[in-house]
């Protein structure tokens, strides 16, 4: 039996970095998504094709993670592809690994809650990287939209309608680990002052769930612009994405806010339907690259049983 599965990507709303340190955060689904196929072969080992390789290293931890947990000593076939590359930041390592203990369970008969198809992945993602709050794991697993504390004492999918979000990338590939341990650095030589921070960002994170219930773009929109500007307080922007978020506001965005760890990757912009061209031209005017998703996707998912 061959088993395809499918994961979303994700796109941070706000309360990325705070989210390490036990605030909440909202994080929602993007219709890119990672797919893995899965079969049991007649081999005496694994064959992982993986044409992104940094996924593979997710892939090959995740099957010796399963084959521990469960006692299994047959031999898979792992393919994996997206319809995102892992340089713009959606989140391909998280979906892959997601992608892998939900197919994995298919095809060793062995039945999974979403919940502990999270704990799998999040233990392989610490294993891996060291650091990381989770949130994007949760979004691959659950999908939607959703409000997320630290490795997930919540997981709170919200019932709202997809977000109308501009997404630019801003052509600079984010070095996560690297802005974590950097936030993580700045935490231990002034604590004071970054509890103060993270404090401000989940008010604001508190603001938006309510805000985002009500579909109050406006105001959420306001939030996200002072997200950032915490963010820049926290030294993970930079002046690429910077100049995005500022050409977007002025081009008429409700609000707009990097999205990730930082350093590169992409921002997100809130927009009516009648600034979205001005503020995509925005965008492209200072060198990003406008990402087409849709957002609040289903999360992980069987694509096909053969």
């Amino acid at each position: 039996m061959k088993i395809k599965v499918s994961a979303p990507g994700k796109l941070m709303l706000m309360g990325e970095h705070a989210v390490v340190y036990n605030h909440p955060c909202l994080v929602t689904a993007v219709d890119k998504r990672l797919y893995v196929e899965a079969e049991i072969i007649d081999k005496n080992e694994d064959e992982i094709i993986a044409p992104q390789v940094k996924e593979s290293r997710f892939v090959l931890e995740a099957i010796a993670y399963f084959k521990k947990q469960f006692k299994i000593n047959q031999f898979v076939k792992i393919s994996t592809n997206g319809d995102f590359s892992h340089r713009v930041g959606l989140g391909s390592s998280s979906a892959v690994t997601v992608a892998t203990f939900k197919a994995l369970s298919l095809v060793f008969n062995i039945s999974l809650t979403d919940r502990q198809i999270f704990d799998l992945s999040y233990h392989v993602n610490i294993a891996i990287q060291g650091v990381g709050s989770g949130f994007d794991i949760a979004i691959a697993t659950f999908g939607k939209t959703t409000y997320f504390v630290t490795g997930g004492k919540i997981i709170e999918p919200l019932n709202i309608k997809p977000l109308p979000l501009v997404v630019g990338y801003s052509g600079i590939k984010a070095d996560t680990p690297f802005y974590i341990r950097k936030v993580r650095e700045a935490f231990r030589s002034r604590q004071t002052q970054m509890d103060s921070i993270f404090e401000e960002i989940e008010s604001l994170v508190e603001q938006g769930k309510a805000l985002l219930l009500n579909s109050d773009y406006e105001k959420i929109g306001a939030l996200m612009t002072k997200n950032h500007q915490l963010l820049q307080q926290l030294g993970v922007s930079i002046p690429k994405l910077d100049l995005m978020v500022e050409k977007s506001i002025k081009a008429g965005a409700w609000g707009a806010k990097l999205s990730g760890a930082g350093g590169g990757d992409c921002i997100i912009a809130l927009v009516s339907d009648d600034k979205r061209i001005v503020v995509e031209n925005a965008i492209k005017s200072v060198g990003g690259e406008i990402i087409t998703v849709d957002n609040n996707a289903e999360g992980v998912k069987v694509e096909e049983e053969v």
